[in-house]
């Protein structure tokens, strides 16, 4: 069966896109831990995050540091946190969590009915950041 991820990378189902290239591509998550949580998620589907190439893995942690940094310039924030848990959706995905303390890395803690312009404002700001950061070849 298709995962929810592929269906948005096939442009069946809408995603708020900060990032795509030919590997990979980062979005909101749309139940976030924290304002600005973003994903990033291999083309390919592949259930486990062991059993991806290491060009692959390699290339979605740069991602993920490079939406990282992005991040620190748009949210107020202690820390950037980097997670991988996989219960969630059986498609390798990279949370990147902008975090005030460990709570914002508690599923339990996520907003459950996030302001969709709230969301939007805040792609286009992680948007903004990435090109201002040279990677506009890159921002959808």
């Amino acid at each position: 069966m298709t995962s929810i991820f592929s269906r948005i990378i096939a442009g069946e189902i809408p995603g708020r896109l900060v990032w795509a290239d030919d590997a990979c591509i980062a979005m909101l998550d749309i139940r976030p831990l924290h304002p600005g949580h973003v994903l990033v998620i291999p083309r390919e589907e592949v259930d486990h995050w062991l059993d991806l190439d290491d060009a692959t893995a390699q290339h979605l942690n740069e991602v993920a540091r490079t939406i990282g940094k992005a991040q620190r310039t748009v949210v107020q924030c202690e820390r950037i946190g980097l997670m991988i848990a996989g219960f969630e959706v059986p498609h390798v995905h990279l949370h990147v969590v902008p975090m005030q303390g460990m709570e914002n890395l508690d599923f339990r803690n996520a907003e459950t009915s996030p302001k969709a312009d709230e969301l939007d404002a805040m792609a286009d700001a992680l948007r903004a950041s990435l090109r201002d950061g040279g990677h506009q070849a890159f921002v959808p």
